[in-house]
């Protein structure tokens, strides 16, 4: 027995709708090509061109490992291209090419559409309240870290 009933513990709650959100995301990326983790850093690059692949990794909320091996596969697809700092000749600038925004305008495309859905659900106050309340989930939980 435990001491508190897993219907009880928000954190299974917001584990199973992670799950479906990224589970629905996968699916839905499918036609593109991309995984989540890779259309996650394409989208941060679309916005960031030139981003180091420490920072991208801090944005995706991924390790810098994980992040090399996703921009090696992005690389080796022709979807981004890295080259050396002007100044800082050991970080890599990373930046979409032309097949890279292509890709990431059909995979935001579709994320928009499951994004769009799940905010209907909701009406303007529900879902204010339901980012603040998740925000104040992650600055306690950083916080216990």
């Amino acid at each position: 027995m435990t001491s508190m009933p897993p219907g009880e513990r928000i954190g299974s709650h917001i584990k199973r709708a992670e799950q479906s959100l990224l589970a629905t995301k996968h699916a839905v990326l499918k036609p593109a090509g991309v995984t989540v983790p890779q259309y996650s850093a394409l989208l941060w690059l679309a916005e960031n061109p030139g981003i180091s692949a420490a920072a991208l990794a801090r944005l995706c909320g991924v390790t810098p490992p994980t992040m090399n091996t996703v921009l090696k596969n992005l690389q080796e697809r022709g979807l981004i291209e890295r080259s050396p700092h002007e100044w800082h000749r050991n970080v890599l600038e990373t930046r979409l090419t032309d097949e890279g925004r292509a890709v990431v305008a059909v995979a935001d495309a579709a994320a928009v559409r499951v994004e769009r859905k799940l905010a209907a659900e909701f009406s303007a106050a529900e879902r204010e309240q339901l980012i603040a309340l998740l925000g104040r989930c992650a600055a306690l939980l950083d916080q216990e870290r």
